[in-house]
């Protein structure tokens, strides 16, 4: 005679370790994220004369800008180099995050951008 209902056998053991190893991961993210301030990752630009800090948080860090990039006469450039340096450095912590957190998801996509 065939069970009515239910999932059947062994379904409730296969159960407890799907949500062990969520927790196991969720905990392994949460650890990631908290150190992500200490993460940090760095561009330049102009061939070195501006440099980007920024931690994994991408919070920019700090910016170097060696005196021969400061022409008084041609800001834009100066401040086009600051750009591509922060934007380099963001996407460098970017890319190591989503690196990171792929080894947890096997590849899913998690919605809401979260990380």
């Amino acid at each position: 005679m065939a069970k009515k209902g239910g999932f059947g056998g062994g379904m409730p053991g296969n159960m407890n370790n799907l949500m062990k190893q969520a927790q196991k991961m969720q905990q392994q993210m949460q650890e990631m994220q908290e150190n992500l301030d200490d993460l940090t990752f760095e561009s330049t630009a102009g061939g070195g004369v501006v440099k980007a800090v920024v931690n994994g948080k991408k919070m920019l860090k700090s910016i170097e800008i060696k005196p021969e990039a400061v022409d008084p006469d041609d800001v834009e450039t100066l401040e086009d180099l600051i750009v591509a340096a922060v934007n380099g450095a963001v996407k460098a912590a970017e890319d190591a995050v989503n690196s990171q957190m792929s080894k947890f998801t096997g590849g899913m996509n998690l919605p809401g951008g979260l990380f």
